[in-house]
């Protein structure tokens, strides 16, 4: 459970592109180990398979708090990934694509090319659901100290409580570069910022947000969180959705 936790999240940030192509002794590096066409979806497909990690570890253990702790992953981690493919779906309309490298080119124009101006709601969307999908308070229902101990994680130490922790931060890298590289002009130079740095500067506003928010906001319950997945953000995301759809097509 602990491997399988690491592994998608480092297969995932596989196919995301991190840095703009520079040379290098001569040598042109491009920073992502795969370039794929379906590059977004990939991306999405393989943290949603990281949810059996944490599922599998609960279940393995003869405590009440596992349990209840992959229950909860299972209903967070299947009901935000819903919400995460649907707030992307109305940029993935625009852009005419699921690469991410094409999202960033669609982009290159400057600031008023970012996507975040006319996707506003798909970007706030975006973000919910990468809290609830890293496990980041107040979403952080499966390891809540003070309901469930530490949840899946109660009975893992060393290392395989370390892989957790590993796959965690991986994602939240993940869901930083991809909220870049969507919403915010991915790598392009900003300015006289170059490229690199003022993507790193992003993702870091990502960072920022996270943490702020973990000092900021109290937990919610598990039905509140059920009932703003599917009763706020899901019919957002569909309108977010036909209301693209409408304006392109006008």
């Amino acid at each position: 459970a602990p491997a399988v936790t690491a592994a998608t999240a480092f297969i995932a940030l596989a196919a995301v592109p991190l840095l703009p192509e520079f040379t290098l002794f001569g040598i042109t590096i491009r920073p992502i180990v795969a370039d794929l066409n379906i590059g977004l979806l990939f991306v999405i497909a393989m943290m949603g398979v990281g949810l059996y990690g944490p599922l599998l570890a609960g279940m393995a253990q003869e405590n009440k708090w596992g349990i209840i702790g992959s229950a909860r992953t299972a209903v967070q981690f299947l009901s935000y990934e819903v919400v995460t493919g649907l707030s992307l779906l109305a940029p993935i309309m625009m852009v005419g694509s699921l690469s991410l490298i094409d999202f960033n080119e669609y982009q290159a124009g400057g600031i008023g090319d970012w996507i975040i101006w006319t996707q506003p709601v798909a970007f706030i969307l975006f973000i919910i659901s990468g809290f609830a999908e890293t496990n980041r308070t107040p979403f952080d229902l499966l390891e809540n100290e003070a309901e469930v101990i530490s949840g899946y994680a109660t009975e893992y130490s060393g290392m395989r409580w370390g892989m957790f922790f590993i796959g965690e931060y991986a994602n939240m890298i993940t869901i930083g570069f991809l909220g870049a590289l969507i919403f915010l002009g991915g790598f392009n130079p900003l300015g006289f910022i170059p490229g690199g740095i003022a993507i790193i500067l992003k993702v870091s506003f990502f960072f920022f947000l996270m943490l702020w928010v973990r000092a900021a906001w109290p937990h919610i319950r598990p039905d509140q969180l059920m009932w703003l997945c599917w009763k706020v953000l899901m019919p957002l995301a569909v309108l977010n959705i036909l209301v693209t759809g409408i304006v392109m097509m006008v």
